[in-house]
């Protein structure tokens, strides 16, 4: 690991002369190159963690796609300086300087969606990067490297690792490491904070999440519905926002209900590898029986299942699991489930779906469905979270803050907001001659 950080050192010296514009437009021709075989790459992830083939393409053709370009897009503005107010025989400005090499360390279930939120805001902001992805999915490194190699990225500036849980500490703690960007689970987060003890080197923890919903009276019903499942089942609901509980007030909570299962019930399980397949199945057959505890637990504690029979064990195939007459003793509505799996509660207004939603070890995001924009805001604001919508879901917005409360994690990613937390501010008071 010594060569690669010292190659990664001595090519940020250079790399972070180079002006912000050509460095944003390394990271577009990246992207032009992922997007051009976003089939192929489409057809990796699927073999390599089980999401359809139907589905997988559209990981670089949009979301990838769009965090590139949008942060491309406010680099120059976001890196310039910033003047202080005017004062006479003075020139007074901040400066931001890139911290040097970025450890980019970035999971399986979304693996380009995950790692392009640290890597590309690092190197535009003037930083090297090392990419250590998960073991699960190690052709994404690889398929950076190819794309930086191929749009004339200098040597060193982008590099990959591929390390056990031993030799990632010790990258954590190498002084020459900058900063860190951890997305990953609550005990690989300590993990990381452990290694860096003895530095005060930044982090960016993005953690787990067991995201809520709310549904009000007034909700738009089938489009809701269909907002929600998607929420909870696409990618087997292997996303850290992925939909994890619903709260529906009680006066529409039966056709909320009704339709839900009607429209989960037509995921087709199956192989990934299959055009017509719409749910695969989960990264291990571990993760599948995870799901299949808290479930079966829920209902000996009384809930009732009404879509999702399949209690055979050691198989990573599992249906939408829908549960009601679940409340919050039960693991399957506190513990991060990251499977197909949804408990959904009545509530009797907003007061109760608010302590309901902030019952919870976790805070990244919630959503309201209702038709009043205004007391989406206001119940918003009581909500602890990272990000709070209104009429959507399971998306995210490089526009926006990437950030999370409580066991989630900490700092931020994405939005002008990432710009600051990858670089540092240097202040220049410069007297004029006397």
């Amino acid at each position: 690991m010594g060569d690669v950080l010292a190659r990664a050192v001595d090519a940020q010296r250079a790399w972070r002369a180079v002006p912000v514009p050509e460095r944003a437009a390394a990271c577009l021709r990246m992207r032009d190159w992922m997007v051009d075989r976003a089939a192929d790459i489409g057809a990796e992830i699927s073999v390599e963690m089980g999401r359809p083939i139907a589905h997988s393409p559209g990981e670089i053709r949009r979301g990838f796609a769009e965090r590139v370009e949008h942060m491309a897009a406010i680099a120059e503005a976001c890196l310039a300086d910033l003047p202080a107010s005017p004062k006479e025989g003075f020139d007074r400005f901040i400066r931001r300087e890139p911290l040097g090499v970025v450890l980019v360390l970035a999971p399986w279930n979304y693996p380009y969606l995950t790692s392009v939120n640290g890597v590309v805001p690092a190197l535009v902001a003037g930083n090297s990067v090392v990419l250590k992805v998960s073991s699960q999915t190690p052709t994404v490194a690889r398929r950076y490297a190819e794309a930086f190699a191929a749009t004339g990225l200098p040597d060193g500036v982008f590099q990959h690792v591929e390390t056990d849980h031993e030799q990632t500490a010790a990258l954590v703690a190498d002084e020459r490491v900058g900063f860190v960007a951890f997305t990953g689970s609550v005990p690989g987060g300590h993990a990381v904070v452990r290694a860096a003890a003895d530095r005060f080197v930044g982090i960016n923890l993005e953690l787990g999440g067991k995201d809520p919903a709310y549904v009000r009276a007034d909700a738009a019903l089938p489009a809701t519905v269909a907002e929600l499942v998607d929420g909870s089942f696409f990618n087997s609901g292997q996303s850290c926002c992925a939909v994890e509980r619903i709260y529906v007030d009680r006066s529409v909570f039966d056709d909320f209900v009704d339709g839900f299962v009607d429209l989960a019930g037509r995921y087709v399980l199956g192989d990934p590898l299959d055009p017509g397949t719409t749910l695969g199945p989960m990264v291990r057959e571990s993760a599948a029986d995870f799901v299949r505890d808290q479930v079966a637990e829920a209902e000996a504690m009384g809930a009732t299942r009404l879509l999702g029979r399949s209690d055979l064990r050691g198989v990573p195939y599992l249906p939408p699991q829908v549960l009601v007459g679940v409340d919050h003793s039960m693991r399957v509505m506190t513990e991060e489930s990251f499977g197909p799996v949804i408990g959904i509660m009545p509530v009797s207004g907003d007061d109760e779906a608010i302590a309901l939603m902030n019952d919870s070890r976790y805070g990244l995001t919630a959503s309201i469905w209702t038709a009043d924009r205004d007391d989406a805001v206001a119940i918003g604001d009581r909500i602890e979270t990272g990000t709070v919508y209104l009429n959507r879901c399971d998306y995210l917005d490089p526009a926006l803050a990437w950030t999370g409360v409580k066991d989630t994690g900490r700092g931020v990613s994405l939005s002008p907001l990432a710009y600051e937390v990858l670089t540092r501010p240097k202040s220049f008071h410069l007297r004029h001659p006397l």
